[in-house]
């Protein structure tokens, strides 16, 4: 048994300090305050030196890792987040591939995510193949524009199987609910995720019965929908916020350019703290910066010199979010370990509790990453 201690734990809404948590194989075991809690003898014991141990970090939207992408080198990738705390992580396949290339990456992916290197990859986040054509880096390259054909999705369903956590699609689409049906045979507990769209309320609430709980980057990739001159419509954002079951994904960079500050302080007030995930939507575009976004360091930008992505890890972009709303530390643990885990259903992970996984990551008050635990055991 291992017992970490003089250690301030994070739990989902408050913190434990001066807290002692026993790990026993893979699991946490118990924990408690110090002045109440004995250590057993025999414990192998880890001195926090009152730094925070929290649930490990729950990455469901991240494409790369340290400049290698998922879809090619999947160990190295997921190596490097696991240096940043991100015990859980989805893999990213985009839509700028076609099928067989999509079914051939997925294939690299599950060979690693056998291996103990890559085992931190939960399954994909299918960020393709039906969104709307016109929302999104490397656009010109996508190879899904045209009808929405069961010949050419099913190869894709078939190789991800029930790895597929996420799929994101536009609900503006036509004949997208019959590519939702037949997603859902192969994997009755997926999930949907409205991105890179300009569907109407009435369309994304359409998908909701079927499994449709997440917004992709929400405020980003997405349409308005003006029928009137000076009168702001509805669309993919208002309904986002207006839905309490959908999940905001956020990417929070450094200067507040895909979310600007303002907006994710609006988003905390609208969506409440169980209804925001951060995510990294990290990617290894290499495209040409652009004029105004000189000395931006976590951004990558695609061969047109738009936003493409970002080079965050998930430690980062939680002290980002602590730094542009004034989250605490408890707020961000549970934006990027809770809601993430509860939004694809890991429900043995993301929380601080006995029986849960013992996935740890122990930091400082501005999440400066010390040490990470992986199934009971520091990497």
């Amino acid at each position: 048994m291992i017992a970490i201690k003089n250690a301030t734990l994070v739990m989902r809404d408050h913190l434990i300090p001066d807290a002692v948590l026993f790990i026993e194989d893979d699991i946490i075991a118990g924990f408690g305050e110090m002045r109440n809690t004995p250590i057993p003898e025999g414990c192998e014991i880890f001195d926090a030196e009152g730094l925070f141990v929290g649930p490990g970090l729950i990455d469901i939207h991240n494409h790369a890792g340290n400049g290698h992408w998922f879809y090619d080198e999947p160990i190295e990738a997921a190596q490097f987040n696991l240096k940043h705390g991100t015990t859980t992580i989805l893999a990213c396949l985009y839509f700028n591939m076609n099928g067989q290339q999509l079914v051939e990456q997925a294939a690299c992916v599950q060979k690693a995510m056998k291996t103990p290197e890559g085992a931190t990859i939960a399954g994909f986040y299918m960020e393709c193949p039906y969104m709307n054509p016109k929302f999104g880096a490397d656009r010109e390259n996508n190879p899904w524009k045209g009808p929405i054909l069961k010949e050419e999705y099913q190869p894709v369903i078939d190789a991800v199987g029930t790895d597929a956590k996420v799929w994101v699609l536009a609900p503006e689409r036509e004949n997208i609910l019959q590519f939702v049906l037949d997603a859902r045979k192969n994997n009755p507990t997926v999930k949907f995720s409205v991105g890179h769209s300009e569907a109407s309320p009435q369309q994304i609430e359409a998908l909701m019965p079927y499994g449709l709980c997440i917004a992709t980057h929400h405020t980003n990739a997405t349409g308005d929908r003006v029928f009137y001159p000076e009168v702001r419509g509805v669309c993919v954002d208002e309904c986002v916020n207006y839905n309490r079951d959908i999940y905001a994904e956020l990417i929070c960079d450094g200067r507040g350019i895909h979310v600007d500050p303002y907006m994710l302080r609006l988003v905390r007030k609208i969506k409440g703290e169980d209804r925001i995930i951060l995510i990294s939507d990290a990617c290894v575009f290499d495209g040409p910066v652009p004029p105004g976004y000189d000395g931006v360091t976590d951004l990558l930008f695609d061969h047109a010199g738009e936003i493409a992505g970002s080079k965050l890890s998930l430690d980062v972009a939680c002290r980002n979010m602590m730094k542009h709303t004034g989250a605490s530390i408890v707020d961000v643990f549970r934006y990027a370990s809770y809601n993430p885990s509860r939004a694809i259903g890991l429900l043995d992970r993301g929380e601080i509790a006995v029986g849960k996984r013992a996935d740890l990551v122990i930091v400082d008050h501005w999440m400066k990453v010390n040490k990470v635990i992986f199934k009971g055991e520091m990497q």
